[in-house]
């Protein structure tokens, strides 16, 4: 059983940058593929970023190509999202999810609880 922790979401203005973080523990988190997804109020879950399980391959939303970076630190069991640029449409539950290296939810099979970003313009 895989268990993850989100953190570093917060209240920032529109052009700043945050950094989230999702600690990993439990199972063989190492061998999994690691993705960031987010849901607005009233949206559906959608995907942002994933990464390889060893960090060779990423791979991003259109809407957030080029403003955020997703990475991993194996040693530290840690997967890191980098957003820069914000823009008040990124505010969202931002959610880390740990399974196979794709944009679809239902190839994830552990989530975290979420980390709240707010943009304000």
């Amino acid at each position: 059983q895989v268990q993850l922790v989100e953190s570093g979401g917060g209240l920032v203005q529109a052009g700043g940058s945050l950094r989230l973080s999702c600690a990993g523990s439990g199972g063989t988190f190492s061998t999994y593929a690691m993705g960031w997804f987010r849901q607005a109020p009233g949206k559906e879950r959608e995907f942002v970023a994933t990464i390889a399980w060893n960090g060779d391959f990423t791979y991003y939303a259109d809407s957030v190509k080029g403003r955020f970076t997703i990475s991993r630190d194996i040693a530290k069991n840690t997967v890191y999202l980098q957003m820069n640029s914000l823009k008040p449409e990124d505010t969202a539950l931002y959610y880390c999810a740990a399974g196979s290296f794709s944009t679809r939810s239902a190839e994830y099979a552990y989530w975290g609880q979420g980390t709240q970003v707010t943009v304000s313009s």
